[in-house]
């Protein structure tokens, strides 16, 4: 004689319309903290549109293509442009892109690559330090070391393109160090595998594996860069007409010449000066959006 067992059928789930004791206030919590991050977003919001809207309002009736070929005329005269500055900050800023860039990301490799020790660590740290230091002291150091100190350099567009390189390197080391971090360990190991060296590694493998996110870190910082101001005050000096010297002669600047005629009692310098504020928004702004399509693109192609 055979037995069976029968096993109770499994307890269906019950519907979503019959909710648990204490749905609703969970509800209520959940839409709460809706609002009130939804809100917190829109004061945020509100200083940059602000901002957006008064420098797009002055501005855009002063940038035309003379504002980008002639160069400042005296504040009370209306038109001329600001050729000046504009030469100035490609110089400075190219200068300062040789200087910080490689040896921003070399700092990098040799953190990731050759680390941990007791060297990497302070590097590191001072790396950090560099990051939060005010721009001013930047633009003080420099004046004293190169351009009135031992160097006795004097003004002009090195000595300038170093201050905005000590500023910018301290953005490319730490954001070229996370990029090459992500680089999977895996890549690496194949490659000791096939027989290459150590450095063969870093410059075949890692770098043009981490090389998009290199890119918008390099990206990131000149958009930062390009808008200091304070370093450019000790250092360059700044001057109405086109200089081509690299150094010796003071060295005009877009961030320098809008500082200026904004404070002139003038209508047609402060006139300037939004032009030249609209430029410099506009040239962050395509900077940071070029960036972030980089690396959009690189967590894309990554997937």
């Amino acid at each position: 004689m055979s037995t069976t067992t029968t096993t109770p059928p499994a307890a269906r789930p019950a519907p979503l319309s019959q909710r648990p004791p204490g749905s609703g206030f969970r509800r209520f919590k959940n839409r709460s903290a809706t609002v009130v991050l939804t809100a917190a977003m829109v004061l945020a919001m509100i200083p940059l549109v602000l901002i957006i809207f008064e420098v797009t309002r002055r501005g855009i009736g002063v940038v035309n293509l003379d504002f980008f070929t002639q160069t400042e005329p005296p504040p009370r005269r209306e038109g001329g442009g600001y050729a000046a500055g504009f030469v100035g900050t490609l110089y400075i800023m190219a200068l300062a892109v040789l200087m910080s860039i490689p040896f921003g990301i070399a700092t990098a490799v040799y953190i990731v690559e050759y680390g941990p020790n007791r060297l990497t660590s302070s590097i590191r740290f001072f790396t950090d330090v560099m990051t939060g230091i005010p721009s001013i002291f930047v633009g003080l150091f420099v004046y004293g070391l190169l351009v009135i100190g031992w160097g006795g350099m004097g003004f002009g567009t090195f000595v300038g393109a170093v201050a905005i390189a000590v500023m910018m390197l301290p953005i490319v080391t730490r954001s070229a160090e996370e990029m090459l971090r992500l680089v999977p360990n895996e890549l690496r190991n194949a490659s000791y595998g096939l027989g290459a060296r150590k450095w063969q590694t870093i410059v075949h493998t890692v770098l043009p594996a981490a090389a998009p996110g290199l890119t918008t870190g390099s990206m990131l910082a000149i958009a930062r860069g390009i808008g200091e101001t304070a370093p450019l005050l000790l250092t360059a000096f700044g001057s109405g007409l086109i200089v081509t010297a690299m150094q010796g002669a003071p060295q005009g600047a877009v961030p320098m010449q809008l500082y200026r005629g904004a404070g002139q009692p003038f209508e047609a310098g402060i006139d300037r000066a939004w032009g030249a504020a609209l430029c410099l928004f506009v040239l962050v702004v395509l900077f940071t959006i070029v960036a972030r399509w980089i690396g959009s693109r690189a967590s894309v192609g990554s997937r």
